[in-house]
């Protein structure tokens, strides 16, 4: 594999050299056929549905945690259980194997074997990728390195981070463009693009993630619009902001009525909205609620995806 340039872009930027990876991955860029640009969320053959369906590892996180699954077994759960063929991983069910390149293969090896696409890792606890202080700030954007790094031995796309940060609205824009840009510039080189969740704090705005994303202005960052996480903002609002930058889309459930529709958000509406700006990608089935069970909700999430894409198709 060619050894990609360190990219500095201020006197506090984080060495990207990373050698012994990069000696070690095994594989060149064109032939991972990775993009950093994700095309085929933008662009859509005839005979192709609409979009296509993922899950999220987060919606089996209480029995993740209670230690009923096993991360490994993530890809073929994903199949043999709700017939889903790309999964989408979360770093807190194999936080202490980023480096593992032989965990790391085995993962990869299982979903090949059961025919599931690794699509990205979702990264949480790595620290303030837009912290006031510089040095903290760098910090973070270090802590992301080995998950990049994860994501490219994984065949996936695209780390998923948050944007934290503290201050004035326009200070936080700065300081998150400048640490999501960072980060960026490093997962370039690997071929892999960096998305931001509205997910609490000032990322639940639109506005705000919008206005982070043109500072950021990098190809390879992006957004992934979670349908349930604009909390006081509009969502539908929140939706349209995110989808110009989006390289994934998250359908956040909790409840359904009896006719299977999600309770809390209008998934034609946000469908919709997906679809008009022109991304035919993959959207993530992320089940959160309580009154099903974490099987019963995916199924039921899934259902409607697949209940609304036929509408929308005819």
């Amino acid at each position: 594999m060619p050894r990609p340039t360190p990219a500095r872009t201020s006197p506090s930027s984080p060495s990207v050299s990373r050698r012994r990876f990069l000696e070690a991955a095994g594989c060149g860029f064109a032939a991972c056929g990775l993009s950093l640009g994700f095309p085929a969320a933008r662009a859509r053959a005839a005979d192709t549905p609409l979009f296509e369906i993922s899950i999220a590892e987060w919606s089996l996180h209480k029995t993740l945690f209670a230690g009923k699954l096993d991360n490994l077994d993530f890809p073929q759960v994903a199949k043999e259980r709700f017939g889903i063929h790309a999964v989408e991983y979360v770093n807190q069910f194999f936080k202490d194997k980023a480096k593992d390149a032989a965990y790391l293969s085995e993962l990869a090896k299982r979903a090949d074997d059961v025919g599931v696409k690794n699509l990205l890792i979702m990264c949480d606890g790595l620290g303030e990728l837009g912290h006031p202080d510089d040095a903290a700030r760098t910090q973070a954007i270090e802590n992301h390195f080995p998950w990049v790094e994860a994501a490219k031995r994984l065949g996936c796309h695209a780390i998923r981070v948050n944007a934290a940060s503290k201050g004035s609205f326009d200070e936080q824009q700065k300081l998150a463009a400048d640490g999501l840009g960072r980060l960026s510039d490093y997962a370039k080189q690997l071929e892999i693009s960096v998305i931001v969740e509205n997910h609490g704090g000032l990322s639940s705005n639109g506005e705000w993630l919008a206005g982070v994303m043109k500072m950021a202005d990098r190809p390879n960052c992006g957004t992934l619009p979670d349908f349930g996480n604009f909390h006081d903002y509009d969502r539908y609002k929140g939706i349209e902001e995110l989808m110009p930058f989006a390289k994934g889309v998250s359908a956040k459930s909790h409840d359904f009525d009896a006719d299977g529709n999600e309770t809390h958000t209008d998934y034609r509406k946000a469908i919709k909205l997906v679809l008009d700006a022109g991304y035919h990608g993959y959207i993530g089935v992320e089940y959160e609620g309580s009154s099903l069970s974490e099987d019963e909700g995916i199924l039921a999430t899934k259902k409607l995806l697949e209940k609304v894409r036929d509408e929308l198709a005819a």
